[in-house]
């Protein structure tokens, strides 16, 4: 083989591996890139449920607090309903999106808040019929059990934050 063809074939394949090379590069770049991305939209749905399920908890602790008057007032107490229904839709709206983005796990554990939320909430209707029935003989009891399902709660959220450390990478 005479030293030009050498040459040149030395070339060609020097091309083809830096050309096989930043292919292999361009892919694993969009790869992380990719996967960054994900990441940082899964974090933001997280966030926006997490910032939700807030509102909606002060919305609730500001029932509780009305329904803790003797008597209660019953304009505030029907206005404070309204608004947690409001936050209530919202934290829904954004366990839809958390579910839709997230792995099965954390469509898992946005179930068990939505079970909690579901107890607590029920419960509260109890006690706001109840205080439009000026009938305060389960008001005790019916704190108390809103007290449990509100530790209940809170472990559900605290088990979703869990879930969500561990999905973004975060685990420590």
């Amino acid at each position: 083989m005479d030293a030009g063809l050498a040459a040149l074939f030395g070339a060609a394949v020097g091309s083809l591996t830096t050309l096989g090379a930043a292919v292999v590069n361009g892919r694993t770049q969009a790869r992380t890139q990719h996967l960054q991305w994900r990441r940082q939209h899964r974090r933001d749905t997280y966030a926006a449920y997490l910032s939700a399920l807030h509102d909606r908890d002060i919305a609730m602790d500001a029932i509780l607090a009305a329904l803790q008057a003797d008597p209660p007032g019953l304009p505030d107490l029907d206005e404070k309903v309204r608004h947690f229904i409001t936050r209530a839709r919202d934290v829904h709206r954004a366990a839809e999106v958390v579910t839709l983005e997230g792995p099965p796990s954390i469509a898992g554990a946005v179930d068990r808040i939505a079970k909690e939320s579901s107890g607590l909430s029920e419960i509260m209707q109890h006690m706001v019929k109840a205080a439009h029935a000026a009938d305060a003989s389960e008001k005790a009891e019916h704190s108390a059990t809103a007290s449990a399902q509100e530790r209940r709660l809170y472990q559900a959220v605290s088990e979703f934050r869990v879930q969500a450390r561990n999905v973004l990478g975060n685990a420590d």
